[in-house]
């Protein structure tokens, strides 16, 4: 039965129990799932209401920290470290595999070398895809689109501790003119 409320004569109803406030007035919230620049599974953060309600919460990354939530992650949280071993071991043999692979995306440029657009993400990936890897646009780490001929380094981001290099020549697009007869 959902909770009510009356504010200014009006009353409202509460569909959800009020969260736990942190000791700098946000919400302390036990992670489920490693978040990225916040923190890893199992850890108690205190974010504001806001990430909490639309981001956190929804997409099913963190839970209410209550003390049953955190005996369940101290109950499992050797089998976690388990499988978190098992996926930064997959990672790492990812990166390896990435570090020796070499892909070749052709672009329009004029007689300079210059791009007449730019190699972005996208295109790295789509490239990665023909090759058999499966990767998102977000892991690629570009530190500007690419606008020249030529070889580059790429870095691309796998997980939070393993990142792996990747070798991507640009290379101008063969036309072929067709003979007039």
């Amino acid at each position: 039965m959902p909770k009510t409320e009356t504010k200014g004569g009006r009353t409202y109803k509460r569909p959800y129990k009020r969260l736990p406030k942190g000791p700098n007035g946000g919400i302390q919230l036990l992670l489920i799932h490693n978040v990225e620049n916040l923190g890893k599974q199992g850890d108690i953060v205190e974010v504001r209401t806001g990430y909490a309600l639309n981001y956190l919460l929804p997409q099913g990354l963190a839970t209410v920290a209550t003390d049953h939530h955190a005996r369940m992650v101290d109950k499992h949280r050797e089998k976690l470290r388990e499988l978190e071993l098992e996926k930064l071991k997959s990672y790492r043999d990812l990166a390896d595999e990435l570090g020796k692979q070499s892909i070749t995306i052709e672009a329009n440029a004029n007689d300079e070398g210059h791009l007449y657009g730019s190699v972005g993400a996208q295109e790295i990936v789509d490239a990665l895809k023909g090759a058999g890897f499966t990767l998102a646009q977000d892991q690629i780490r570009l530190e500007g689109p690419l606008r020249e001929l030529g070889l580059y380094t790429v870095r691309v981001h796998l997980h939070g501790e393993v990142d792996a290099s990747l070798k991507v020549w640009v290379v101008p697009t063969v036309v072929t003119e067709a003979t007039e007869g």
